[in-house]
């Protein structure tokens, strides 16, 4: 299983943002921080925005910051709001599926367990569990 770069960039920002509440973050500033082109940042930071994981704010001096105390941030919802699909195999795509043992295949409902049990054991994490701990 591989969660898309566009996750795993969300991930990124959410955990740089905790790590740093004090600051109001830039598309430009976090892109060359993180070696992330500022194009497809603006996309990540869009998304996080929409979902209410940040706030932005536009215009001069503007930037983003998180919405959210990072307590409030589980992991398993920002895979779940970030993923665009999250089917572990063809299958999963209702009308697309080209597999010849459906729909006859036992190994659909294994796969679906195995999904959940993924997205339950990132449940159990916020955000706050990701940050560097303050010494």
């Amino acid at each position: 299983m591989q969660l898309t770069r566009f996750t795993d960039f969300s991930l990124r920002m959410l955990i740089h943002l905790g790590s740093h509440p004090d600051i109001q973050a830039t598309v430009a500033g976090m892109a060359a921080e993180h070696g992330i082109s500022r194009h497809h940042l603006t996309h990540v930071v869009h998304q996080l925005g929409l979902k209410g994981y940040i706030e932005t704010t536009r215009g001069k001096g503007g930037g983003f910051r998180l919405a959210r105390r990072p307590e409030l941030i589980r992991v398993g919802d920002v895979v779940r709001d970030m993923e665009p699909g999250f089917e572990l195999a063809e299958c999963f795509r209702p009308g697309e599926s080209g597999c010849r043992l459906m729909p006859a295949c036992a190994l659909k409902p294994v796969l679906a367990e195995a999904g959940r049990a993924f997205l339950a054991s990132l449940d159990r994490y916020t955000l706050a569990d990701l940050l560097p701990t303050q010494p």
